[in-house]
């Protein structure tokens, strides 16, 4: 594995090695801390956007790892303005052991990637947000056992966070409903990897716009935010096509008893998500951002270790 750019470049048996290798990770983590796998390694991190959940929880994962970590904000590198991205990535890949990048525009994160010597991790583009993807399944499947089988509904915006989760549903085996208004629907390119996907897995894909239709009898129900960052001049038009997508407690208990609701952070409380949900018995909404921390372990020893 030299890079982690998208779920949809691995197999899923490669996929679930990692879900494995991270829930050694936190045990091993849980029970004193974690051997030294990335003694001498260092990781640059490169961020386009501000970020709480990726940037302290890859600075942690490699402190807990033995190795380093250092931070690059917009202002010291500009991406593509100031320098190429192309001479960006040769400089760095002379200095560290890996480059993690957090951008706007998804071509970044590939051009980084084609001209890094070292191994690039997509820290979240526009396009998608694997590692969080990650995070996603690692909760699922400490709930539940496995994802296979499991019926998992995103409400919202089809965005970066829909097209990863939508695409290690299918992956590994989890049936992947997503309601959405018309017009924010996920882009046609990703669903018709994520087809591929489910045809290989048996997962079953469905797209509506009912959000109370796609709760009927789930496990798991997702959101995010209505308006991600880069679409503020959006934001007015978004709050209000958006209300009847609010994930509450009436909209959760129409879903399965055992249901879990998760969120990417940061949410919008009073928005996508209220707090009696967020707060709430069927919340995992820390676990799952503590779980960045563990799956996030696992890609960076799995390409560095």
């Amino acid at each position: 594995m030299k890079d982690f750019i998208g779920i949809a470049d691995h197999s899923p048996a490669d996929l679930q090695a990692m879900l494995d290798l991270a829930v050694e990770l936190k045990k091993e983590h849980q029970a004193g801390g974690n051997k030294p796998r990335l003694q001498g390694k260092t990781l640059a991190m490169v961020f386009q956007k501000p970020s709480l959940r990726t940037r302290v929880s890859f600075d942690m994962a490699m402190r807990h790892l033995g190795g380093d970590a250092l931070y690059l904000s917009p202002a010291e590198i500009g991406l593509g303005q100031r320098e190429s991205i192309a001479d960006v990535a040769r400089v760095l890949s002379g200095y560290v052991d890996a480059i993690m990048a957090r951008v706007f525009d998804h071509a970044h994160v590939l051009q980084l990637a084609e001209w890094a010597g070292v191994p690039v991790i997509n820290g979240l583009s526009d396009y998608n947000h694997p590692c969080q993807g990650m995070a996603d399944a690692l909760t699922i499947q400490e709930e539940f056992g496995a994802l296979k089988g499991i019926n998992v509904t995103y409400i919202g915006d089809g965005n970066n966070v829909a097209v990863s989760l939508m695409h290690i549903c299918a992956k590994l085996g989890a049936n992947f409903t997503i309601a959405n208004p018309a017009g924010y629907a996920i882009v046609p390119g990703a669903v018709d990897l994520a087809k591929q996907f489910a045809a290989e897995s048996g997962s079953a894909l469905t797209f509506i716009e009912d959000p109370h239709a796609a709760v009927k009898n789930v496990d798991v129900i997702y959101t995010d935010t209505w308006t991600s960052m880069g679409q503020e001049e959006e934001a007015r038009k978004r709050e209000a096509v958006f209300p009847p997508y609010q994930v509450n407690p009436q909209l959760v208990s129409e879903a399965s008893k055992r249901a879990i609701v998760l969120h990417c952070l940061p949410a919008h409380r009073g928005q996508e998500i209220t707090d009696e949900v967020a707060d709430g018995p069927h919340s995992r909404l820390f676990p799952q951002a503590h779980n960045r921390l563990h799956a996030q372990k696992a890609i960076l020893v799995k390409l560095l270790g």
